[in-house]
């Protein structure tokens, strides 16, 4: 399979048949609005010469039907750029929000969570909005040979309107296009701080931020709002400018025909009729500089798209692999974040075989998350790489990948759904494999007490449960599927004592068949469990070995370092977490 900036280029090559399709129909709308010009030549000069109603009944007669005929038209090629518009938002819409969660990851930016809100931008640009004018514009010549058959008198005048709309309109792309895309992008960026505040309403209220975040958000609002002004004061007055001009050539050239009537050179009725030809032939270069906001959003859509979809899926395949073994290899990792000039992890090596525990201690700010991150592929070691079975870790297939790994993040989130629809994945899974990996967290009586067992609503609108909960349901959905490997960040930070006697029976039934198990733990407890320790530092390697042989190096250090009763109590704590 293609990657998705790829995809989008196919996407709109294939859309191009349907473009060409709708301006090979604009051929025909643009000549059938020639009808009403051709009407009022008919009517001055045949009809009202020769005073004959049944003329004038065949004419109408012959026009209705034409208008019709135009109806008809242009309600296909209204039909035509809808289809267009929604084939290319089926087709973009998964790869949008795959990208969109894999650039927020490697970037930590919100604003890339903005990518389905510009996919919806466009498809509305192609479906209704004036994307059509342009192909208007291109059949501009068929208006002005239409003059020229009149008088070529005619035809100067509406050269020269055409040419004065066309500079018009270039100087709404540059006065107002670019102050309307920074002020759309000011935008996204405030309408993301205000959802990341709603979404933290819970601790601004609690410690009296609300004032302060307001202020904040009201710069960068008050920002685009200064941009869009500024962007919307130039547009405004160069459309009332365009529309003066149009009336202003409507008035010319009703003067040139009928200075050409009064010299006989034409009919009081090609007077008439020019002056409808320049009006239509006007219409889609009035329109466009009416419409430039519109098409201002769109191509900066567009660009976000191109960018996003570029950005997002770079580096990963996009053919799924699956894992024999969960034998795991970091070699020479080191990882150092996007706009940072100091690394997080320094020349981390080591490996584990298949079925073994790894329990990851070290003060805060070591790079434990960091390196828990790494190994299940959320970010790209900055050099170096990690390997499970032989294959990189953020190149796999992230289908394929996820039913090969379980993951516990630090900061424990349920999706909105159902508890059994959060264990499996949201996947299509048998009830009986999510009991089991519910039993092996040792969540299932816990889930039974819930209103609805396991189909309770859970997640943001659904109900509350306790950190705790939450962090042993998560547990499951970790678990379940049987993965080759286990990264568990900070699993007993929210349990209590059976929380966390469940949890290191959950690891010991992993261990025992064939997981790979990997543990981030402050609290000591959870490495009795634990084959080998990596002890973190500054994001260096302190300590690497047996639990025991690390253990009893750390109870050594601890010593001298703890004074009187410190040494008393601190110290019995920590051997028996050597005991096997």
């Amino acid at each position: 399979m293609k990657d998705h900036a790829d995809l989008l280029r196919t996407t709109w090559r294939q859309s191009a048949a349907g473009i060409g399709f709708a301006a090979f129909l604009g051929l025909f709308i643009n000549i059938l609005h020639l009808m009403v010009p051709m009407f009022a030549i008919q009517v001055y000069d045949r009809v009202m010469g020769s005073r004959s109603l049944e003329t004038l009944a065949l004419l109408v007669i012959l026009v209705l039907c034409g208008l019709v005929y135009l109806a008809v038209l242009e309600f296909i090629r209204a039909r035509v750029f809808m289809i267009v518009g929604e084939r290319v938002a089926r087709r973009l819409s998964a790869p949008t929000l795959e990208a969109a969660v894999a650039e927020t990851l490697r970037s930590r930016s919100p604003v890339a969570a903005n990518g389905m809100r510009d996919l919806q931008e466009l498809r509305q640009f192609l479906s209704g909005g004036p994307v059509s004018l342009p192909i208007d514009a291109a059949f501009a010549p068929v208006f002005l040979m239409a003059l020229i058959l009149l008088h070529p008198a005619y035809a100067v005048v509406a050269s020269g309107g055409a040419v004065l709309m066309i500079v018009m309109g270039l100087a709404t792309e540059f006065l107002a296009r670019r102050p309307a895309a920074r002020a759309n992008d000011a935008a996204l960026k405030s309408h993301a701080e205000v959802g990341a505040a709603i979404r933290n309403a819970e601790v601004i209220e609690a410690m009296g931020m609300r004032a302060a975040i307001v202020r904040r958000w009201s710069v960068g609002q008050n920002r685009a709002l200064a941009l869009v002004g500024i962007g919307n004061q130039a547009a405004k007055a160069l459309a009332a400018a365009s529309r003066s001009t149009r009336m202003a050539l409507q008035v010319a050239m009703l003067a040139t025909g009928a200075t050409l009537v009064v010299d006989h050179a034409v009919s009081s009725g090609s007077m008439m009729a020019a002056s409808f030809i320049t009006a239509r032939l006007l219409h889609p270069f009035d329109a466009l500089i009416d419409g430039w906001k519109q098409w201002a959003n769109a191509l900066c859509a567009l660009r976000r798209l191109r960018t996003l979809l570029a950005d997002g899926s770079a580096g990963r395949n996009r053919e799924p692999v699956m894992a024999t073994s969960g034998t795991l290899t970091v070699d020479n990792v080191t990882f150092m974040p996007p706009g940072s000039e100091r690394p997080v992890l320094r020349s981390l090596r080591f490996a584990l075989e298949e079925g073994e525990v790894l329990g990851i201690v070290g003060p805060s700010g070591a790079g434990k998350s960091t390196l828990a991150r790494l190994l299940v592929g959320i970010w790209r070691p900055t050099t170096g790489g990690i390997y499970l079975d032989g294959h990189d870790v953020y190149t796999w297939e992230r289908g394929s990948f996820g039913t090969q790994v379980g993951y516990l993040p630090q900061n424990t989130v349920l999706l909105d759904g159902t508890v059994r629809e959060n264990i499996a994945r949201f996947a299509e899974a048998d009830p009986a494999e999510v009991i089991d990996a519910a039993k092996r967290a040792d969540v299932h009586d816990l889930i039974g007490r819930l209103p609805q067992g396991y189909e309770t609503k859970v997640g943001e609108s659904g109900f509350a449960l306790s950190g705790g909960q939450r962090q042993r349901i998560a547990l499951a959905r970790a678990l379940f599927g049987a993965p080759r490997l286990l990264v568990l960040d900070e699993p007993n930070a929210h349990v209590d004592g059976t929380g966390e006697q469940a949890l290191m029976q959950a690891i010991r039934g992993a261990k025992k068949s064939g997981t790979t198990v990997v543990v981030v733990a402050h609290r000591m407890a959870v490495m009795a469990v634990a084959d080998k320790i990596l002890v973190l530092r500054d994001g260096a390697v302190d300590q690497w070995g047996s639990r025991d042989t690390v253990m009893r190096t750390l109870v050594a250090r601890a010593a001298p370092a703890q004074g009187g009763d410190a040494k008393v109590t601190r110290l019995p704590v920590v051997r028996a977490q050597v005991r096997p």
